[in-house]
């Protein structure tokens, strides 16, 4: 045999045992490739926020599949100390302590346990997301920058989350926005200030739901998970007002960056809405846009009652009926004057 066909032979032979044996070899190869290759994520933040329960779930999934967003698959938890805060950055602490704050655990569970719609879901899609190479691209994508601004560590954290998950179905084409949902995030006034401290460019779109559904709701879900959060309906009703008593703040304060929908709204005319909310963070409009999916699979709701069907449940808007007639005296009494003041905002 000749010698230079011998030895390219004997190169191929070890490249392939390499790849089919060699698990480390594999994934430091994995790394490089996705290091070599991540694309800067700098597009403004759309922020979709308000009290648990009214529909930003919904609202999130059907911006999932649209070709010119990055939209985040889960709860985005940047959240530090606690999820409901905007992180505190400080620019004079180490690249390192950023990744810590900013960095969302729940992807690590999700990666090892996929995702499902609701832990009990039968249908699990895999998420195949890798926290070492997300941190890498952020340290990578920072050192590239002549100078690191609020902005740049954001940008930075958002490029190296998209990067990292890898089975992302709408990763590619021309991006316009990056889109997530935190609930009660935007009940804070230091939050919001410090929101639009670092996306100037930035929206805020919260959802109201009217409370005499959403107490139900809030309630039977409380149950479910086990955590004593609306189980007690004045406690309950009293957080649900100082959602909607923010809602206004913020729209009087930061005017066309703010977008406020009725959850019934969205339900039941999703075409007009969808529409709405293209136009306001200005995006083409598209028939994904009609369809809850997480990474472009259609899934169920995120109902606290049964159900098993994907899309969009009109069911929701009956939810009242299940209320006795102290419980919507006690509704009414409670947030009639703050539901009016709310709705007079709402497209």
């Amino acid at each position: 045999m000749d010698i230079g066909k011998y030895q390219r032979f004997l190169t191929r032979a070890q490249k392939r045992h390499s790849a089919f044996h060699g698990d480390a070899a594999n994934f430091r190869k994995l790394i490089r490739v996705c290091l070599d290759n991540f694309r800067p994520v700098t597009e403004p933040f759309v922020l979709i926020s308000q009290i648990q329960r009214s529909g930003g779930s919904l609202l999130s999934q059907l911006f999932d599949g649209h070709p010119e967003v990055h939209a985040h698959p889960h709860e985005f938890k940047i959240g530090y100390p606690k999820k409901d805060n905007w992180p505190p950055i400080e620019l004079n602490d180490r690249p390192e302590r950023w990744f810590e704050i900013l960095f969302e655990e729940t992807s690590i569970r999700l990666f090892e346990e996929g995702y499902r719609k609701e832990r009990a879901s039968k249908t699990t899609y895999p998420f195949i997301f890798l926290p070492a190479l997300q941190k890498q691209i952020f340290l990578t994508y920072l050192k590239i920058l002549p100078s690191c601004g609020l902005r740049d560590i954001f940008n930075a954290y958002m490029t190296s989350y998209f990067g990292a998950w890898l089975n992302n179905q709408n990763y590619s084409g021309q991006k316009r926005l990056v889109i997530g949902f935190t609930p009660r995030l935007s009940d804070h006034v230091q939050n919001m200030e410090r929101f639009f401290e670092v996306y100037p460019d930035g929206r805020l779109i919260s959802v109201l739901r009217n409370p005499q559904d959403w107490f139900p709701s809030a309630f039977r879900h409380n149950v479910k998970i086990k955590k004593d959060k609306y189980g007690e309906i004045r406690k309950a009703l009293d957080q649900w007002c100082t959602s909607a008593r923010a809602i206004v703040r913020n729209k009087s304060r930061y005017a066309e960056r703010v977008c406020i929908i009725r959850f019934e709204d969205l339900v039941q005319d999703t075409d007009r809405i969808m529409r709405l909310l293209a136009d306001f963070i200005r995006i083409e409009f598209d028939e994904r846009l009609l369809t809850p999916t997480f990474n472009r699979n259609l899934i169920q709701a995120n109902s606290s009652f049964d159900n098993c069907e994907p899309g969009i449940i009109r069911d929701t808007l009956g939810r009242h009926q299940a209320l006795s007639l102290e419980e919507k005296y006690t509704i009414e009494e409670m947030t009639a004057e703050v539901y009016q003041a709310a709705l007079k905002h709402c497209r």
